[in-house]
C-alpha cells in the first residue's frame, strides 16, 4: 500500500546537517499495523509527515497505492491525504468553541456532507468511543482522555483507508491508553492500516510489526509478538 524508496531529509541547524531520515527503504502492505520507534531525534515524526504527504523529501520515492505520493499536485496529494490518510496527534487540535459533536463533524463538512448526515455520522462515531453522552460538551469540559477519544472520532470521520498516529498516548494516563490502543487493534482488524510513532515499548509490542530509527536510518525491521489484550 506504501512505500519508501530511498528515503532521505536532512535539515540543517546552526549550521550543522541534521539528518532526519537517510535512504529510508521499507514497505507499508495493507492492514499493516506498525510501531515506529527510537530515541528522540532519530526522525519518526519526520518519517510520520512524509508517509501523510506534508513534508517532502530531498530524494527517494513515496509510493501510495501506486502514485507516487510528491508527483502528485499540491492540490492532487491534499485531496489525496483528505480522503484517504487520517492523523491523530499526541495534542488534539480539537476547536475549543465547538462541542465534541461539531467537532466530528468538521471534516464531514469539508467533504460537502449534508448536516443531517454530518450529526448522524458523528454520533454514531463518538457513541462507538464511549462518548454518547458527552456530545454537547466542548473540550474544557472533557478530560484528556475524553478529548482524545473525540480527536480519535473526528479523524475516522471520512473513513480512512491509513491511520498515521504520532505518540498517541503520550499525554494520557495507563487505563486511557490501553483504551486507545485497543480501539488501534480493534480498527486495525476492520483492515484499517495504522503507523504508529511511540515511545512506550508496551504500546509498540500491541503493533504486529516494529520499525527502529537511529539517526534517521532503520535499524530493526521486523515482526513482535503481539501482547495479548
Amino acid at each position: 500500500m506504501m512505500k519508501l524508496k530511498s528515503v532521505t531529509k536532512h535539515y540543517q541547524h546552526r549550521g550543522k546537517t541534521v539528518r532526519a531520515l537517510h535512504e529510508a527503504t521499507f514497505d507499508i502492505p495493507r492492514g499493516d499495523y506498525v510501531a515506529v520507534v527510537g530515541p528522540s531525534g532519530s526522525g519518526k515524526s519526520t518519517l510520520l509527515l512524509i508517509l501523510g504527504g506534508m513534508l517532502s523529501p530531498m530524494q527517494g520515492q513515496v509510493m501510495f497505492d501506486g502514485q507516487s505520493l510528491y508527483d502528485l499536485a499540491p492540490a492532487d496529494r491534499a485531496a489525496l491525504r483528505k480522503q484517504k490518510i487520517g492523523f491523530v496527534f499526541q495534542t488534539f487540535n480539537l476547536m475549543p468553541y465547538l462541542t465534541a459533536l461539531e467537532n466530528v463533524q468538521v471534516p464531514l463538512l469539508l467533504a460537502g456532507i449534508g448536516e443531517t448526515e454530518q450529526q448522524e455520522k458523528a454520533a454514531s462515531l463518538l457513541e462507538r468511543l464511549g462518548l454518547g453522552d458527552r456530545l454537547d460538551h466542548k473540550p474544557s469540559e472533557l478530560s484528556v482522555g475524553q478529548q482524545q477519544r473525540v480527536a480519535l472520532a473526528r479523524m475516522l470521520a471520512n473513513n480512512p483507508a491509513v491511520i498515521l498516529a504520532d505518540e498517541p498516548t503520550g499525554n494520557l494516563d495507563p487505563e486511557t491508553s490501553q483504551t486507545i490502543l485497543g480501539f488501534f487493534e480493534e480498527v486495525n482488524r476492520e483492515g484499517k492500516t495504522i503507523v504508529m510513532v511511540t515511545h512506550d515499548p508496551g504500546a509498540a509490542r500491541r503493533a504486529r510489526r516494529t520499525l527502529q530509527l537511529l539517526d534517521g536510518a532503520i535499524q530493526h525491521n521486523g515482526s513482535v509478538e503481539r501482547q495479548p489484550t
